[in-house]
């Protein structure tokens, strides 16, 4: 595989983001806008009504982030006169089939015209997310996003941005490979996206004849996406509609030249623009912020298991060296699996140490301004012990607290709602991420490697544009840098 540099292929281009307020987006805009200030132009699709509100999302959701200070230590003054330069401002939702929501006919021209490069990072990352909102996203927003890219006259690469745990809850190693949409997945075939979009179009039509309130219909709506993940194998709506938005590109995509990246458990960057950079609870930092504030003493999971985190900045340069690698490449066998599992595995045992280590020197203070004691967490090898644990522990407690405060006139309605709310706060954590807990796969980079080593070999910036896993010291990162990030960011 033959390719030069990224800095030099980001010169002059034209570039479409989606999702351009997702914190992965953010960062690759910072990136391209940093390294390679003679970037044409980037097009950024935004969620907004019009240009004003887009306007508004782009100065209090992107460049008011701190992520920024580079850029605004390195432009001063001069920093929105060349925003506005290079930043285009595209209203829009790629949920819609005409055009992805761009009404403004002249602007749509003018990207069809102009466009090189078209980077999909739109995506809700909710588990139990709305099945319809999930789907309008997730899978057939993807299709809406290369339908659009194939207009675009000049596009040389699309890269779709999806997720490693597309594959279901497979063991072993788990292949760069695609599947389409009449593969047999998971153990299970017959999988018709067409047919999804009709039931979910009928059980929302049966649900308003029925007079169903908006949060009835909303309920009913995160319950279907559950229960039709599950019936295909797949653990929730979020990694279902992923998938499916994946066999549609690989299905539709033809002579368009398509990289697929697939990031395992995103955390906070490693170097760039600075260490420790996050936004929005990643999922392992919500048992961090539990853990820290004494809500979470115990709970379940296989210690010895290998958990797949990548820091966010290596995601971002592995897409732009994706990017490069595969212009004007239709044909190539492009997906690419960013994470650590196989080159420097990281186990939930490293993380319990991590995080006890972390907060006994840093404790969180809490709101009486007492510093939060931590001890090692207790954790439970199976749901047989994990719900004999809290019969015992707590729901029996409960049970009894609820009694005594009913008869002693809610003297002890304090103790009571604090302890339901720990029970409540725990129960669902452990139905978000037990598919995960117990996760018995790891992923294959083979293809990351090969294009990490072919970057070195054609002297790509490979200082610049990092990727390689076996680089990050775990204890440094998730001490120095990971949890700190997590505690300034995040914290409320």
């Amino acid at each position: 595989m033959e390719f030069g540099s990224v800095v030099q292929f980001l010169e002059n281009k034209t570039i479409l983001i989606t999702g351009a307020t997702g914190f992965l987006a953010k960062i690759l805009l910072e990136k391209i806008l940093r390294v390679q200030p003679n970037v044409k132009k980037i097009y950024l699709l935004l969620r907004a009504a019009d240009t004003k509100s887009a306007s508004q999302r782009l100065q209090n959701e992107i460049l008011g982030k701190d992520l920024f200070i580079l850029l605004k230590e390195k432009w001063g003054a001069d920093l929105n006169s060349f925003i506005s330069k290079k930043i285009v401002l595209v209203p829009g939702d790629i949920s819609y089939d005409d055009d992805l929501g761009v009404k403004d006919s002249d602007l749509r021209e003018e990207i069809w015209s102009q466009l090189d490069v078209a980077v999909n990072l739109a995506a809700t990352t909710n588990f139990y997310e709305r099945y319809d909102v999930a789907l309008g996203i997730n899978t057939m927003g993807a299709k809406h996003v290369l339908c659009f890219a194939k207009k675009c006259v000049k596009l040389k690469v699309l890269v779709h941005v999806s997720t490693a745990y597309v594959a279901g809850e497979r063991e072993g190693l788990i292949l760069e490979t695609a599947f389409g949409r009449g593969d047999a997945l998971n153990g299970v075939s017959g999988l018709d996206i067409d047919e999804e979009k009709r039931l979910v179009d009928q059980k929302l039509n049966e649900l308003r004849a029925e007079g169903a309130t908006s949060e009835a219909i909303k309920e009913a709506m995160k319950d279907m996406g559950i229960e039709r993940a599950k019936v295909y194998g797949w653990p929730n709506t979020y990694v279902f509609t992923k998938a499916m938005g994946e066999m549609l590109v690989g299905d539709l995509k033809e002579n368009l030249s398509v990289a697929i990246i697939r990031p395992s458990i995103v955390t906070s960057t490693l170097k760039e623009p600075f260490p420790g950079w996050v936004e929005g609870i990643r999922t392992i930092d919500s048992l961090a912020i539990g853990y820290a504030k004494g809500r979470l003493t115990f709970f379940l999971g296989d210690i010895t298991g290998i958990i797949d985190v990548i820091p966010a900045d290596m995601v971002v340069n592995a897409i732009a060296v994706a990017m490069v690698a595969h212009a004007n490449r239709p044909f190539d066998d492009a997906i690419y699996q960013v994470g650590s599992s196989v080159r420097n595995p990281l186990t939930y045992s490293n993380l319990q140490d991590f995080g006890f280590d972390y907060f006994t020197e840093n404790p969180w203070t809490g709101k009486d301004g007492k510093p939060v004691k931590v001890g090692k967490i207790k954790v439970l090898s199976s749901m047989a012990n994990f719900h004999r644990y809290m019969a015992i522990r707590y729901l029996l407690l409960l049970k009894g607290l609820e009694v005594a405060n009913t008869a002693f006139c809610h003297y002890f309605e304090d103790t009571y709602r604090d302890l339901n709310r720990k029970i409540k706060f725990v129960m669902k954590l452990v139905e978000l991420y037990r598919p995960y807990l117990f996760f018995r796969g790891v992923f294959d980079d083979m293809n990351t490697e090969k294009l990490r080593m072919a970057a070195e070999e054609n002297n790509i910036e490979t200082d610049m544009f990092y990727f390689d896993p076996k680089g990050i010291v775990w204890e440094d990162y998730f001490t120095k840098i990971h949890i700190p990030g997590v505690v300034k960011y995040e914290f409320k």
